[in-house]
């Protein structure tokens, strides 16, 4: 270790080299590599976390740069975790780093998450969320928690030393519907490096014991108005009890099948000038879009079905592929018999696939 590297944390009190060697050891997984991942990642190597582990099968958008710094636009198309190593090797060549090129899953949470000692879950979604705390109940995990809405941020530790669980706070997943989403309603840019900062100082605190850690708290800040308010909740006991990870970890009813199609697929349905309806935003189609589709956006949806033929085949598109799920379930209920499909990991995948 090139301690000349980390002098103006070592020479703090009641840190010291001791501090150090502890984040030198330290094995810390951090899932999601976007707005909240982006300064947990560049923060935690900086600082000599001896081993990260990196969870993201997303690509790089150009809506993603006004607040992911540490991809440019050349970076543009390209696997998130692939970039985010290079870049991080560059800056802290010392550190371990491994990438998992996957979305977090029921199937391989538990076989991820056993190698590490921390969780930071900088994910963007309910399901996830769920998956990861069960997962670190059952490993007997700690995991960093943050949250993004508009301006406004959340910071949690849970499972901290017979600490609250996320489920201790929010006991059931909401609907899809009732979830506002960041690419709908947008995010300032600057947000997410604040609540990611926050998340990678409880991360430190966790593994050298300095300070307080933020357990049994929910810490909210509103950039707006500069505020910050801490709220207590306690632990449920039956919460710690969980066994094994539920099969499904989805938004959707999991005895609903939805009918998909890969990403991959695009390129053959493009040439077959099949149907495809994109479902997003105007500022996403207008950014980048596939030749030829049909654009109706989600929340515009219902007020123009009369756009779409259902008598061929319908095969809806998002950046993701959740957005498309919803939309596919909005027209099974109005045209049960027609033939309609979701694109499986939407756009990004497809982006991924190319590049």
């Amino acid at each position: 270790m090139n301690q000349e590297r980390y002098t103006r944390q070592t020479i703090l009190k009641g840190f010291g080299h001791e501090g150090q060697r502890k984040l030198a050891k330290a094995r810390v997984l951090v899932i999601g590599a976007g707005g909240l991942g982006v300064p947990v990642l560049t923060y935690l190597n900086a600082m000599g976390v001896g081993k990260i582990g990196i969870v993201d099968q997303d690509v790089v958008s150009i809506t993603n740069l006004h607040r992911q710094v540490l991809y440019g636009e050349g970076d543009v198309g390209k696997s998130k975790v692939t970039v985010a190593l290079n870049k991080l090797k560059a800056q802290n060549p010392e550190n371990e780093l491994l990438v998992y090129h996957t979305f977090l899953t029921p199937k391989n949470a538990l076989e991820i998450i056993a190698d590490y000692d921390v969780v930071v879950d900088t994910s963007d979604n309910f399901p996830t969320r769920y998956l990861v705390n069960d997962a670190c109940v059952i490993l007997k995990k700690p995991f960093v928690y943050g949250a993004l809405h508009g301006y406004e941020g959340q910071v949690s530790v849970f499972n901290f030393e017979g600490g609250p669980t996320y489920r201790c706070l929010f006991p059931m997943m909401p609907k899809e519907n009732e979830v506002p989403n960041c690419n709908e309603h947008g995010v300032l840019g600057i947000i997410p490096g604040i609540i990611g900062n926050l998340q990678a100082l409880e991360a430190i605190k966790v593994i050298t014991g300095v300070g307080e850690v933020l357990s049994a708290k929910l810490l909210i800040f509103d950039g707006l108005h500069q505020s910050y308010q801490k709220i207590k909740f306690k632990l449920q006991p039956a919460n710690l009890d969980i066994k094994k990870l539920q099969d499904f970890y989805e938004w959707n009813d999991p005895c609903e099948i939805v009918p998909i199609v890969a990403a991959e697929e695009i390129q053959k349905l493009l040439a077959e000038d099949a149907q495809i309806v994109d479902v997003r935003t105007r500022a996403e189609f207008e950014n980048y879009h596939l030749p030829d589709s049909l654009h109706i956006p989600l929340d515009e949806l219902e007020a123009n079905v009369t756009k779409i033929n259902f008598l061929i085949p319908v095969y809806l598109l998002c950046q993701s592929g959740q957005r498309s799920e919803t939309a596919l379930r909005q027209l099974q209920k109005k045209y049960p018999e027609s033939s309609l499909f979701s694109i499986l990991g939407g756009l990004n995948q497809y982006l991924a696939t190319c590049s």
